[in-house]
């Protein structure tokens, strides 16, 4: 339901002069009257005919029209609830060695950035996007933000290097959208037997949502599932996209040839554990379907509009209305 208020809210001094005409109109009225009456009694025209209430229709809508011309002076504003999209992405790249590997086209990571850059073209203005690297360790490497050079340039150096560790990649995007660092599960665990989730001062974040860009290779001992569990709790959603081919490839590493392979196990594991849904993206083009699937939740909020030209366009109906009935009924508007 819309709100009005008024910008020049004096102007409505304006309509004193409304009260001014109707008491004109109804003395002119009585005035004619009485001269009708007067010119009877004398036989020069026949006595008046029973009037129709009808008759006050054209100048009220004449008297009406000038009151919204008064209104529409004062710059009315609407309020509106509008529907938008609303929430935090976190782009969540998995730098390590293995994005190097080309079978994905020109290679796991570039396809990764190619498909970024169209995610965030597409995006409106009141979602905040971050992007954090991580491989041996998660690394914040632009905070939440609705600037959009500054999403893509941070896109723009991520570089292949190092081990990956899965878990670091969804506590750096935790840290991203929490705003400050969020240790692993196990360092938040007391003996008092609550959960990683009660004892971290992660909160709620509903309408967030980390995409995890990887190969799904974790190169540590340490399962990813206790983070996705602290995600869940904060009601944070997890987006996995697997890069690569589970056939796999090889890769250089300071002159040591290494297979990599697409490793989806752990990241349906995540998807399911926070709400999310794990998608392959075996190439640009179906990566970036991938980022066009991705739903942020929908809500409202009140805008101002200013609807000063619906205000005189009233005015103008009721002035013509006023005055096609007028003339229709004497041959004259006023």
């Amino acid at each position: 339901m819309s709100e009005l208020s008024l910008t020049w809210p004096w102007a409505l001094t304006g309509l004193l002069v409304v009260p001014l005409l109707v008491v004109g109109y109804r003395r002119g009225l009585r005035m004619q009257e009485a001269r009708r009456a007067a010119l009877a009694a004398d036989g020069l025209v026949v006595p008046a005919p029973a009037r129709s209430r009808w008759r006050h229709l054209g100048p009220a809508l004449l008297i009406g029209a000038l009151g919204v011309m008064v209104l529409a002076l004062t710059r009315p504003m609407a309020s509106v609830a509008e529907p938008h999209r609303e929430g935090t992405v976190v782009l969540a790249f998995d730098v390590s060695n293995s994005m190097a590997a080309t079978d994905v086209k020109p290679s796991r990571l570039e396809a990764a950035k190619a498909a970024a850059r169209g995610f965030v073209a597409k995006q409106p203005a009141s979602v905040r996007i971050a992007v954090v690297a991580f491989g041996g360790t998660g690394l914040v490497t632009q905070r939440p933000t609705d600037d959009r050079a500054a999403v893509l340039a941070a896109v723009a150096r991520l570089r292949p290097a190092g081990d990956t560790s899965l878990t670091d990649g969804i506590l750096g995007g935790l840290s991203a959208i929490v705003g400050k660092p969020v240790k692993p599960p196990s360092d938040t665990e007391q003996g008092a037997g609550t959960g990683a989730a009660e004892e971290s001062p992660v909160g709620y974040h509903g309408g967030t949502a980390i995409v995890l860009l990887t190969d799904g290779e974790d190169t540590t001992d340490e399962s990813p599932s206790g983070a996705a569990e602290l995600a869940s709790a904060a009601g944070v959603k997890i987006e996995p996209i697997g890069l690569g081919t589970t056939t796999g490839t090889t890769i250089t590493v300071d002159g040591f040839t290494l297979a990599t392979a697409l490793d989806e196990s752990a990241l349906r594991a995540v998807a399911e554990t926070t709400g999310g849904t794990y998608r392959r993206a075996s190439d640009a083009a179906s990566l970036a379907a991938v980022y066009d699937a991705i739903e942020l939740q929908w809500t409202t909020r009140t805008v101002p509009h200013e609807v000063t030209s619906w205000v005189a366009a009233l005015a103008a109906v009721l002035l013509l209305g006023g005055a096609t009935v007028s003339v229709l009924r004497q041959g004259r508007v006023i």
